[in-house]
């Protein structure tokens, strides 16, 4: 492993050595990622980095992201990085889990998130959104969209896993669940030094890993308890049974899984929404577009749930504003055998990097990729699109399971909001991209509401 990497040289691949020395490039990775990221490799398709002993490759050909998240996944497991990093908060669950386990526990929790369900917690979705808006249009000064968003999908999140209001016991956990998923990983982590190798955790992270288990624990005790099936998340997990075997989720499977749909639902949909609203309010050609489709389609009214369907230029606005500022910005593999791509030694053990980040701003993959336009998500544009060029809920096997959830309260936040508020950004507050474990705007994006 610690032996040079013998790369056969294609015309087509670029190995870039770092532009800065070791220890700025840690302090640099670790601050913020994308300021790493140097311009020629946007439209490189292969990158060789080296850290100490450790290999880093960045895949950014689609044909490449195919082989190691489809063609040859199983020798792909999911990095150490995240497991060591992640692993003491979310535990199991799909989002860190692999193999027969990660398997079961997909089979079992895919009825949650199929149409009819989704469908269910539309009410919840709409109410929350229109609460918001009201709040919005109420606002005389400048206010932060990413801190009302957060609340926002935390607050729906809350209610459609457990079927009533929790926001005021979850809120303090998941304020400090927020401020471990903008931590920086560890100097341990980024070399790639074993899981067994001692970490240092604050005490907040501690705690709030320790009262959110408390709250779990107690709220799967009752629900077993009373026997109820309220139709929420939580019913759904505890009822679930893996079609194959009979089995059910141990409590210990049922915590791990709710946090990792408290983390994805709550973290990774508000920063999209947010980098959605920042750019519109930059583009009042898309914005007009946008509000004649809702005006056609809704006249003013809350979207239905059958509305979404109809909505297909809301659904492009959500899916290019997510190509540019992707929330989940890189997944990262490890080989666990030695393999090859674009006929390139991967050495057994290296780190593969699919920086969404570089990938959905590749020029060879997408025409002036730095502008924002939603036709580029037209059926007719798609279909000519490699299918792992465009990856922001990942690919493969493991693709996000919340999908479908995700997208449906997009929909119903943008179209909300849109009807009944125009965003522009208050001046004097610089946005900028900070990519950490999610790819948040640093210090948050304000706003007027007109």
């Amino acid at each position: 492993m610690g032996q040079p990497v013998p790369v056969t040289p294609i015309a087509e691949d670029t190995y870039l050595a770092r532009p800065f020395g070791f220890l700025e490039y840690v302090r640099r990775l670790r601050a913020n990622k994308l300021s790493v990221l140097q311009p020629e490799i946007f439209h490189r398709n292969l990158i060789y980095n080296r850290a100490l002993f450790l290999h880093s490759f960045l895949v950014n050909k689609p044909e490449y992201i195919e082989h190691v998240l489809l063609g040859n996944q199983p020798n792909y497991v999911k990095s150490q990085l995240y497991r060591t990093f992640l692993g003491p908060l979310l535990g199991n669950g799909l989002i860190l889990s692999e193999g027969a386990f990660w398997r079961r526990q997909r089979r079992i929790e895919a009825p949650a998130f199929q149409v009819k369900s989704i469908a269910g917690f539309h009410d919840t979705m709409i109410a929350e959104a229109e609460a918001m808006a009201a709040r919005w249009q109420a606002k005389q000064e400048a206010f932060d969209i990413s801190a009302e968003l957060m609340r926002y999908t935390l607050i729906v999140i809350a209610r459609t896993m457990f079927s009533k209001d929790v926001t005021d016991e979850v809120e303090p956990v998941l304020q400090a669940v927020d401020q471990i998923a903008a931590q920086s990983v560890s100097l341990f982590d980024i070399l790639g030094f074993p899981r067994w190798f001692p970490r240092r955790y604050s005490k907040r992270r501690r705690a709030a890993v320790e009262r959110f288990d408390a709250l779990i624990a107690r709220v799967i005790a009752e629900r077993r308890d009373q026997g109820l099936d309220l139709g929420d998340l939580l019913s759904m997990l505890l009822a679930a049974r893996d079609p194959e075997t009979g089995e059910g989720m141990s409590d210990k499977q049922v915590r791990d899984e709710i946090l990792t749909i408290f983390l994805a639902g709550n973290e990774t949909t508000a920063i999209a929404l947010t980098w959605t609203f920042y750019l519109l309010a930059q583009h009042p050609e898309v914005e007009a577009k946008l509000q004649a489709e809702l005006e056609e389609v809704l006249g003013g009214r809350a979207p239905t749930f059958p509305d979404l369907g109809a909505l297909k230029y809301t659904r492009r606005v959500l899916e290019e504003a997510m190509r540019l500022y992707p929330p989940v910005h890189q997944i990262s593999r490890t080989a666990v055998k030695e393999d090859w791509i674009g006929g390139v030694r991967i050495p057994r053990g290296a780190r593969i990097c699919i920086n969404l980040y570089v990938t959905h701003r590749n020029p060879n993959l997408w025409q002036e990729p730095d502008r924002f336009d939603p036709e580029r998500f037209t059926p007719e544009a798609t279909a000519k699109r490699h299918r792992f060029a465009y990856l922001p809920f990942g690919g493969g096997p493991h693709i996000c399971i919340g999908y479908g959830y995700a997208m449906a309260e997009m929909q119903v936040v943008l179209a909300t909001i849109a009807q009944r508020c125009r965003l522009r950004l208050a001046p004097g507050h610089e946005v900028k991209p900070l990519g950490l474990v999610t790819l948040r705007p640093k210090d948050g994006v304000w706003v007027t509401s007109q």
